[in-house]
């Protein structure tokens, strides 16, 4: 394939991901937007009960991306029936999965958000918020399997279709559930929980077309969905490194004061959405490779590896030079207070400054998940957090007046320079190519 078609075949994976991606945090803006006017209570338990919420949707993301690789390989060896079967099989699991999640989450979620010693309004008020949303989680652990199966077959138009009606009908019914039903918090949350299943309702629908199509079975199947939480294992332990390494962060700038607190948050929000758009290259690559290897083209993946790559530093690039450039005018979109004001300018140049290596930190991670590589990206990944702590932790040693930015520089020179560093040695041998 010359480079122009690679080219296409990886913007036409990648710009539909995009935006499916830019809809994900949308759900939770709407949230805050139409909870914030009911007052400070219930935005405040929104805060909570969504922060347990995410934390467990972010570490169960590995059903998404345990199952494109083995939908890709097993399309790519020519089996459309079992790489539709294998999709259905993660589908399964996640519901199965989510199932137990919301049963243990629903009977906890009081004693959960005691753990965080919020006044006892705004803990009332997000233990109910997280009680109802538990009724969501298997809903969104099925969509996230059923996503893998359509980003294996290199669809990724269908799940920005349902994402954008899903948060079109999100924002619908929790407007009416919150103000003219008067349900207030908990009618957001019941809201997103129907949103949600209606979303799921529709990535099923198109597993069962997919289905009848080339004559997959339905029904689970035992033995793969053992080998489903076999190679989901692998994925979760790579995930729970990640989103440890960011607790981490977020613990240490906790312990530099609210102002510096403040200041990170934000500044993680524009390391969010940076993350976010290179993300979608990622995500073809992770595509294009499962097919590729199942097909035995290893010569071809490995174009596609190092085409994508490219984009990625050339996106984070481009993206990086924007926030730099703007890094003195981009705080005050987030806040007033002239302690955070101060303290953002330069951490946000760092970030802008290091996206390019995050560009090709994203790329590479996607590359691997797309060849199936968990195992690597897992004991990587606790090398990486091995790293990335003790520096962190070093990081409040710093004169006052740069400890965030020490902290920034850890993080995204550290962290992601570790990241870098054990993803590129992978890269450049041939294991990931098996």
């Amino acid at each position: 394939m010359r480079p122009r078609e690679l080219d296409r075949s990886i913007l036409r994976l990648a710009l539909p991901a995009l935006g499916a991606l830019v809809v994900e945090p949308l759900f939770l803006l709407t949230d805050s937007v139409l909870v914030g006017h009911l007052g400070a209570v219930p935005l405040a338990g929104l805060a909570l009960g969504s922060a347990v919420l995410q934390t467990i949707v972010g570490l169960m993301v590995f059903l998404a991306y345990s199952t494109t690789p083995r939908v890709g390989r097993l399309l790519g060896e020519g089996n459309e029936a079992g790489a539709v079967a294998a999709g259905i099989d993660g589908g399964w699991l996640g519901l199965l999965l989510g199932g137990v999640i919301a049963v243990i989450g629903s009977l906890t979620s009081p004693g959960v958000i005691a753990l965080f010693g919020a006044e006892s309004a705004v803990a009332d008020a997000a233990s109910r918020y997280l009680t109802v949303s538990m009724i969501g989680i298997p809903a969104m652990l099925g969509i996230f399997a059923l996503t893998g199966l359509l980003r294996g077959v290199q669809n990724t138009t269908i799940p920005l279709v349902i994402a954008a009606a899903g948060f079109t009908l999100n924002a619908g019914l929790n407007a009416v559930m919150i103000y003219p039903l008067g349900l207030g918090l908990t009618g957001s949350a019941l809201g997103t929980v129907l949103a949600q299943w209606a979303m799921f309702a529709a990535y099923a629908f198109v597993a069962l077309r997919l289905a009848r199509r080339v004559g997959a079975p339905m029904r689970p199947r035992l033995a793969r969905l053992r080998d489903s939480v076999s190679s989901g294992g692998w994925m979760l332990l790579r995930t729970a490194s990640l989103r440890t390494a960011f607790l981490l962060a977020t613990a240490t700038a906790t312990t530099l004061g609210a102002a510096e607190l403040g200041a990170f948050q934000v500044a993680m929000t524009l390391f969010s959405t940076i993350a976010f758009a290179l993300d979608a290259v990622a995500i073809a690559a992770q595509a294009l490779l499962g097919r590729l290897l199942g097909a035995g083209e290893r010569a071809q993946a490995r174009a596609v590896m190092k085409r994508c790559v490219t984009w990625g530093v050339i996106a984070g690039a481009v993206l990086g030079l924007t926030v730099t450039t703007l890094s003195g005018v981009l705080p005050f979109a987030f806040t007033t207070d002239p302690e955070v004001l101060h303290l953002l300018p330069t951490a946000v140049a760092v970030i802008g400054l290091t996206a390019p290596l995050g560009g090709y930190v994203f790329v590479l991670d996607g590359v691997l998940i797309g060849a199936g590589d968990g195992r690597y990206l897992a004991l990587s990944g606790l090398v990486n957090l091995a790293v990335f702590a003790p520096l962190a932790l070093c990081a409040p040693a710093a004169p006052t007046e740069w400890r965030l930015l020490a902290l920034w520089l850890v993080f995204g020179v550290g962290y992601l320079g570790a990241r870098a560093l054990t993803l590129g040695m992978r890269a450049r041998g041939d294991s990931w190519l098996r």
